[in-house]
């Protein structure tokens, strides 16, 4: 099978992983892949290196580009058009909002057999203004005639589209995003080195956000309560993890509320360093507005991590209130400070939750699992 993969960008993100890791399965199990992707900028960090060893083919379409450009979008599906003539795939497998509605429509003209679209994340939601967000639930409308089938990582990503009326009559599929459950691991070596190399005390209380720093992630809902939380927990130390457009405005606020020593910047981290982070923590909180399947909460179980989220996008699939984590509404800045105060002053309870999120994460979000469904899913629509 010819399969083309097409993605926006490859920067440091839970969608570039979930693509790189198919292409590698796939190349695994004999299949020719090829994987086409927008230039790669910005402080988030890249996982070119990453691409690179997947054993996939991969071209760069310098003309994909993530913001709104009408130039460059008109040329890009010009691009990807050519592209898919002279590689001529049987699937093409598209990623991002961006990649996705140009992706598919250039796939859509030249006749390709099976033109998939996996929704990785909502490109519209509450924050944005109510003409963006009808802009993108118009386009993605358009775009999602223009393909055989829709796969949401999470339940909530196939809700949602269903329930503003896109893909009416599509299939949809649910194929949770893979992740390597043999990076992760427990132990309490790597919990206290880790610890030392970021001057933090081997018995203080410490909760984290392993993602870019983003306005949406909800780092300053976090900082929004980290006085009472210090109030409280009078230990407390705060790991921000990852980089982003957001740091320095974070770094003010943490001058301005004069928390410096109680919050750690670690900046990007290589990944095949990420896990000894999760072991530092006694918490990963993630308070994020837009969020399709967090990867990182599934790393942190899996080192034996405990997690607090905002019930938002197909972050309840993971972390399941009461059974996994503590999940509150979104927004609910009193709910997360009770629920980050509750995970931390009741250890016994979280390490029962967390061991049940382990086992989760175990039986449903390994590589394989997500291999073969997407296998099934391309076989279907091919009619083989």
């Amino acid at each position: 099978m010819k399969i083309l993969h097409i993605i926006t960008r490859l920067i440091l993100g839970g969608a570039q992983q979930n693509t790189i890791l198919s292409c590698r399965a796939q190349v695994e199990a004999g299949h020719e892949v090829l994987l086409a992707y927008g230039p790669i900028y910005g402080p988030e960090g890249s996982l070119l290196n990453d691409a690179q060893n997947c054993g996939a083919q991969l071209i760069e379409v310098r003309s994909l580009r993530r913001a709104v450009l009408p130039g460059h979008d008109l040329h890009c599906y010009g691009s990807l058009r050519a592209l898919i003539r002279k590689f001529n795939p049987d699937v093409v497998h598209t990623h991002s909002s961006k990649a996705g509605i140009v992706g598919r429509a250039a796939g859509w003209h030249c006749s390709v057999p099976a033109i998939i679209h996996t929704i990785h994340g909502l490109p519209f939601h509450e924050r944005q203004s109510s003409f963006e967000r009808n802009l993108y639930i118009a386009v993605e409308r358009w775009a999602a005639q223009r393909c055989h089938c829709l796969i949401g990582v999470t339940e909530a990503m196939t809700r949602a589209f269903e329930e503003n009326d896109i893909g009416s009559g599509q299939r949809f599929e649910v194929v949770p995003s893979g992740i390597e459950l043999s990076r992760f691991s427990q132990s309490h070596e790597l919990r206290a080195s880790t610890r030392r190399a970021y001057r933090i005390a081997p018995d203080a209380q410490v909760i984290g956000i392993v993602a870019r720093l983003d306005r949406f992630k909800g780092h300053d809902d976090l900082l929004d309560i980290l006085p009472a939380l210090v109030a409280r927990v009078p230990s407390l130390r705060v790991m921000f993890v990852g980089d982003g457009y957001h740091r320095k405005a974070l770094e003010c606020r943490v001058e301005q509320q004069k928390m410096q020593s109680r919050v750690v910047f670690a900046g990007l981290v290589p990944f095949n360093q990420v896990p000894s982070l999760y072991q530092a923590m006694d918490v990963m909180v993630l308070p994020s507005y837009q969020e399709g399947q967090p990867r990182t909460m599934l790393e942190a179980l899996l080192s034996g991590c405990g997690i607090v989220g905002y019930d938002s996008g197909g972050v309840g699939a993971i972390c399941v209130d009461g059974k996994t984590g503590r999940l509150v509404p979104t927004g609910d800045t009193e709910a997360l400070a009770d629920a980050i105060l509750w995970m931390l002053e009741n250890s016994g309870q979280r390490a029962l939750l967390t061991q049940a999120g382990f086992f989760h994460a175990q039986q449903n979000f390994g590589v394989q699992v997500m291999s073969n469904r997407l296998e099934k899913i391309y076989n279907d629509v091919l009619g083989r």
